[in-house]
């Protein structure tokens, strides 16, 4: 997974959901378009951004409001492709770098271009023991989502699928962080605030706070 030029151009993919760096993001893709942009994508082995919709929707509706979204994204890489119709793609993309969008372009077929610029990726940072609660609840988490689509495989003969992606990190801050931030029902703003934070250190704390109101998760 190769990450774009410090300076790019993207195509971009507005969601009203935030794809964090290692995260996993499975679309059903029928807009026209999506499915040429992402015809492309596949094809070239090239990489699309993913940004979050601040005003708008996902499916462009006549009448509807203009598409606006945030400023910082992240490159989405491909990793799974099915095209089970005509007019269908059916894809699984891994969150790559952040970026920040300089400027952006609509095309008359509604899709959005935009000049970006890498942001730096987090610091790897060691959990430090007050925080090492959010590690054990996560491998608790996963142990029993692991579980659920074993016997979810078995009874149904399909492949277990879980929405953490391997390598597990479980000693680095900003993995451990950004693996609770998919996971918690997060108003969309406020995900995408955490996504945008510099220091993974802080946004381990600040969901460490919301495990703790939640009662996930205790010191």
């Amino acid at each position: 997974m190769t990450s774009p030029p410090p300076r790019s151009v993207l195509p971009l993919f507005p969601l009203g959901t935030v794809l964090y760096p290692g995260g996993l993001l499975p679309l059903r893709i029928f807009e026209v378009r999506y499915l040429d942009m992402i015809g492309k994508c596949h094809k070239a082995g090239t990489p699309f951004g993913v940004v979050g919709l601040t005003q708008g929707s996902e499916v462009r509706v006549a009448g509807a409001d203009a598409e606006q979204f945030a400023s910082i994204g992240t490159v989405a890489h491909i990793r799974r492709f099915e095209s089970p119709q005509s007019g269908l793609m059916q894809i699984e993309c891994v969150g790559g770098s952040r970026f920040r969008v300089r400027s952006s372009e609509l095309h008359k077929h509604g899709l959005w271009t935009a000049e970006v610029e890498m942001v730096d990726e987090d610091v790897a940072l060691a959990i430090p023991d007050d925080l090492r609660h959010t590690a054990e609840a996560l491998q608790r988490l996963l142990r029993t989502l692991e579980e659920r689509q074993r016997m979810q495989a078995e009874a149904t003969g399909t492949a277990p699928r879980l929405p953490i992606a391997e390598p597990f990190r479980f000693d680095d801050c900003g993995w451990v962080a950004n693996r609770w931030c998919e996971l918690l029902p997060l108003p969309p703003e406020l995900k995408q605030r955490l996504m945008e934070l510099g220091s993974p250190l802080m946004r381990l704390e600040l969901v460490s706070d919301l495990l703790a109101r939640t009662g996930i998760a205790k010191e």
